[in-house]
């Protein structure tokens, strides 16, 4: 496959070399300082983009990539306010995306054990759960896009919770605890904790290779496809 990557951070860089070793070609970087390269002559071979950029840049990319006609796989997150434009345009285009909030195989494993244990104790008032992230001090958008997916597994399995907090203490919000520290890839932790016991989990990233093979993966398990998808509903055909 060529691919084009929208953004060359320290993601972006761990993409070009997950996909070369899995036998593709980058034929397009895009950053900011070369954004009107983004065009229908620099990416007719192209058949998917790979975007990690930020929350204020990422609509706009979606956009352009749909008038290109291009396969667009984003890990970008703080922007899922505007998902059901985003999903309408998708389908009304018959384009192709694939979003998440976190593509490591590993996460996503982690997102499942959440699941799982939120709906066995939904109904037990006595285990409170609650929510830790920790990430490098370059993370803009807090809490991060997992802790909220996670926060959001939980609320759908609570009844007795119906949103989440940052930082904050309330008897029918989950709160997230975020912290920002140098170094940290990203580690999150999410405690059941009761009078007598408390039951965590916790999944913490070593490095940023994880994410790449899985936004990798997703690339190759779009190509020739529409619609529009959350990478949890593709990940057990990728496992």
């Amino acid at each position: 496959m060529n691919i084009t990557l929208i953004g060359y951070g320290r993601m972006g860089k761990e993409i070009e070399k997950t996909a070369i070793e899995r036998g593709h070609t980058i034929n397009l970087i895009i950053e900011e300082h070369n954004s009107n390269e983004l065009n229908t002559k620099n990416t007719t071979n192209t058949d998917a983009v790979i975007e990690f950029t930020q929350p204020n840049s990422v609509i706009n990319n979606i956009s352009k990539c749909f008038e290109l006609n291009l396969p667009f796989i984003t890990g970008t997150t703080g922007w899922y306010n505007q998902i059901d434009e985003i999903r309408k345009k998708c389908e009304d285009q018959k384009q192709a995306f694939i979003y998440a909030s976190n593509f490591s195989i590993g996460v996503n494993i982690f997102f499942k054990l959440n699941e799982y244990i939120a709906s066995l104790i939904n109904t037990n008032n006595s285990y409170i759960p609650s929510i830790d992230e920790i990430h490098h001090t370059a993370k803009i958008d807090k809490p991060s896009g997992t802790a909220i997916t996670l926060a959001n597994t939980i609320i759908d399995n609570y009844p007795n919770i119906n949103s989440w907090t940052l930082d904050e203490d309330s008897e029918t919000k989950l709160k997230i605890n975020s912290h920002r520290e140098e170094g940290i890839v990203g580690t999150h932790t999410v405690c059941f904790e009761s009078d007598i016991d408390k039951i965590s989990i916790t999944h913490e990233a070593y490095n940023r290779k994880g994410f790449a093979l899985g936004a990798v993966l997703a690339a190759e398990w779009l190509y020739n496809k529409k619609g529009f998808f959350a990478f949890n509903q593709i990940f057990d055909k990728l496992i």
